[in-house]
């Protein structure tokens, strides 16, 4: 099989991505770990009608004339891929059916998109609690909501989903908003780039207005969470204002903020910079998108948050890059097409200052001071545990990992990596930059003896620069 370009996930950037490199005549394989394309910003778009229109609002609409034109093109489709390799060498390993098979093609795009931060607080591990993209998902994939919820966190993620469970008809309980007020002052001087973004802005304000009008209680000026309950979430424990407060409910959903899915580019060796901005790794990336792996690029939100209309922007960005490094277009065409794209892309980022500061989670919500609080959901190692290893004399991750297995578990580290880094750099007093992140190592995602038992192997001959 003869691939020019691979991609790894269909969600926006990874679309768009395999839709500009289609029209260009190359040859794409499009992996993604979900059952239809869309991604989380655009779940379960192929199958949204007017009721989800309205509930969920036009810019997931958006998203289907995406999905429409990435199935009208030649592209191989290949859906509940799990991709759990990739080379310096440009090859891919992943599962699909049962079988797992090793591609190469001289062109990568890793398009994995976001994830929530973790928000290790007491309780958090209790079933009833989880977090607000999840509870996102099951009102994109099902239609399903949870009466009486309490949202809590910050992040218009959180206001957004919200927003939309009104919208919906269900009640909500509570919002606890655990955003700082000196994060307000702090955001003033990125006011006039987000003001390029007024749209946004006035949305963001609308949403607030209207949840106010519901009747919805709101608590602001947060300091501290507990979850109530032994056996299950029986609600959440609010300190604000210096004053605990106990509100009842079977459902919380946690969110502060979201962060690059960088797993998999850790995986392959990629060079990464610490974002102090957005308090997360991203990996270095030139105006193309490429990396410091050569002919491997990254797209959307996995190389850094900006949404979804800059993941769509960078995922066009990113393919016509690697077209033209492969000479399916020269370099006068496209530095030509990549002219809009990279109008949209410098519109969309220019009210990230502002959003990273306002939103900014606070440091005690980041490292928690419970000591009880669960950090390494996988292996049930709390905040004590982990600090206890520290004390030994462990300056990083990995010694941490070997020593007490934090990371080690299933998810590798994407619910406990950021949490054990600024732990680290915490009690040790470093930068969070120089304590480092887990060294990771495929596979990355779990991958059955029989499927690498009957490994196939597809070469392309004609791999060349």
């Amino acid at each position: 099989m003869s691939i020019d370009i691979i991609i790894i996930g269909a969600g926006p950037a990874g679309m768009s991505a395999a839709i500009t490199a289609t029209e260009s005549g190359a040859k794409v394989l499009l992996l993604d770990d979900q059952p239809t394309p869309g991604g989380q910003i655009y779940r379960a778009i192929e199958a949204a009608g007017d009721k989800q229109a309205t509930i969920l609002g036009p810019e997931y609409m958006a998203g289907k004339p995406l999905a429409q034109n990435m199935r009208s093109t030649n592209i191989e489709y290949v859906a509940d891929a799990s991709v759990w390799q990739v080379t310096d060498e440009r090859e891919v390993g992943y599962s699909s059916n049962g079988q797992a098979r090793l591609v190469t093609a001289p062109a990568i795009i890793l398009a994995t998109g976001a994830m929530e931060r973790p928000f290790p607080i007491k309780g958090w591990t209790l079933p009833g609690v989880m977090m607000a993209g999840a509870a996102q998902t099951m009102l994109k994939t099902s239609g399903l909501a949870a009466e009486g919820a309490i949202f809590a966190g910050c992040g218009p993620l959180l206001y957004l989903v919200a927003h939309q469970y009104l919208q919906a008809g269900v009640k909500i309980a509570a919002i606890v908003d655990t955003t700082a007020k000196a994060n307000r002052l702090k955001a003033l001087p990125h006011i006039p780039g987000a003001l390029r973004r007024w749209d946004l802005l006035s949305k963001g304000q609308k949403w607030q207005s209207e949840i106010r009008k519901s009747g919805t209680r709101i608590i602001n000026n947060v300091r501290a969470l507990k979850v109530l309950g032994d056996t299950k979430a029986e609600g959440l424990s609010v300190n604000a204002g210096g004053t605990w407060q106990n509100i009842p409910s079977d459902h919380i959903f946690l969110h502060q903020g979201v962060v690059p899915n960088v797993n998999l580019s850790f995986a392959a060796s990629l060079d990464h910079d610490w974002d102090e901005q957005q308090l997360c790794w991203r990996p270095k990336t030139d105006q193309w998108c490429g990396t410091s792996i050569d002919g491997v690029y990254v797209a959307g939100d996995g190389g850094g948050i900006g949404g979804g209309l800059a993941a769509r922007a960078s995922g066009e960005i990113a393919a016509l890059g690697s077209l033209a490094k492969l000479g399916l277009i020269d370099t006068a065409a496209r530095d030509s097409k990549a002219k809009t794209a990279r109008t949209t892309l410098r519109r969309e980022l220019s009210i990230r200052p502002f959003l990273d500061t306002w939103f900014r989670p606070s440091d005690d919500f980041r490292v928690p001071t419970d000591d009880d609080a669960i950090i390494c959901r996988c292996e049930e190692l709390s905040l004590k545990d982990i600090r206890d290893t520290i004390e030994i004399g462990l300056v990083g991750p990995n010694q941490l990992k070997s020593f007490c297995r934090a990371g080690m578990g299933p998810c590798q580290g994407r619910f406990c990596g950021l949490t054990v880094q600024e732990l680290i750099a915490k009690q040790t007093n470093r930068p969070a930059a120089d304590v480092g992140y887990y060294r990771l190592r495929p596979p990355i995602k779990p991958l059955r003896l029989e499927e690498l038992a009957n490994l196939q192997i597809e070469e392309d001959e004609n791999i060349k620069f």
